[in-house]
């Protein structure tokens, strides 16, 4: 299911709800991973999309697939329940805000996160976990990017 977080964004009941966020433009290996042990952690996996403005301003490049490419290709994986598009977020308090809407069991993140003091910050205010998942080493889209353009080993 894809959903747009609007005003009237209501998430499922009755579900250990598992909250993950990302860009995931050019998905890969590392991804399916992530997105399966966070899965694990629970009984219904949401991805909060970031926008194609948000990805553009934090990974400094333009966005290989749109939000709405983006969203198809998550949805179509077994792993992931929903997908909700997000605007772009203007600051820490929209998240928070997210968070509090959504009220998940657990916050997923990837080790060395660089969110994950505000992810943390997050999940205590609604009495969540924040759980870190292990990066899958050599599966970052900044490594595969690069030893695609010869920029890497």
């Amino acid at each position: 299911m894809i959903s747009s977080y609007t005003a009237r964004y209501s998430p499922v009941q009755d579900k250990k709800i598992i909250l993950v966020g990302g860009c995931f433009d050019v998905l890969h290996y590392g991804h399916l991973r992530f997105l399966k042990q966070a899965k694990a952690l629970g009984d219904y996996l949401i991805v909060a999309l970031e926008s194609d403005e948000s990805l553009s301003e934090t990974k400094n490049r333009k966005v290989f697939h749109t939000q709405k490419q983006r969203a198809e290709i998550l949805e179509s994986l077994r792993v992931v329940d929903e997908v909700l598009l997000l605007p772009q977020m203007a600051s820490d308090q929209n998240y928070l805000d997210l968070v509090q809407r959504i009220a998940p069991t657990i916050i997923a993140l990837t080790q060395g996160d660089p969110q994950a003091h505000n992810k943390e910050r997050q999940a205590k205010s609604i009495g969540a976990l924040c759980v870190p998942v292990p990066f899958e080493k050599g599966f970052s889209t900044t490594d595969l990017l690069g030893k695609y353009n010869g920029c890497a080993e």
